[in-house]
């Protein structure tokens, strides 16, 4: 699936992004942050469900679920990391109710596809890489592929 194959939510938010300026995708990104949904209490009460990202610079956790054939993407990042949560809502939102095929097909350079490379450092666009990464190996893993 390359960029021009997008389809869905991966496609619509990556040209909500484009469609804007530089100074106006960082104010789209931290509008992402506020959507970021809170943890559901089952995962809340026990963070020892969810794997710290590593690539992030934030305390960024993350678990992917599988219900029905569904992806279901849950994450926690701090308030003070406005950027990293942003990229995490993005994350959840493109993979949220998509099947395991079509979560796993979403082109691993998605992060870099918004645009976002010349308003964020290199280090965060790892951070979101870094996500997408382990939230396709917890599918695979739930999947057993």
């Amino acid at each position: 699936m390359s960029d021009s194959t997008l389809t869905g939510q991966a496609a619509e938010i990556r040209d909500e992004f484009l469609d804007l300026d530089l100074s106006s995708r960082l104010e789209l990104l931290l509008e992402f942050s506020n959507e970021l949904p809170a943890l559901p209490e089952r995962l809340a009460d026990h963070p020892e469900l969810l794997e710290r990202v590593a690539e992030c610079q934030a305390p960024v956790f993350i678990v992917v679920e599988v219900d029905d054939g569904l992806v279901t993407m849950f994450a926690q990042a701090p308030p003070e990391a406005p950027t990293t949560r942003g990229f995490a809502s993005i994350l959840a939102q493109t993979l949220n109710g998509l099947t395991v095929d079509e979560a796993l097909a979403l082109p691993d350079d998605y992060p870099q596809m918004l645009g976002l490379s010349q308003a964020v450092s290199p280090l965060r666009l790892n951070g979101m890489s870094g996500m997408l990464q382990r939230a396709k190996r917890q599918l695979r893993a739930r999947v057993g592929r």
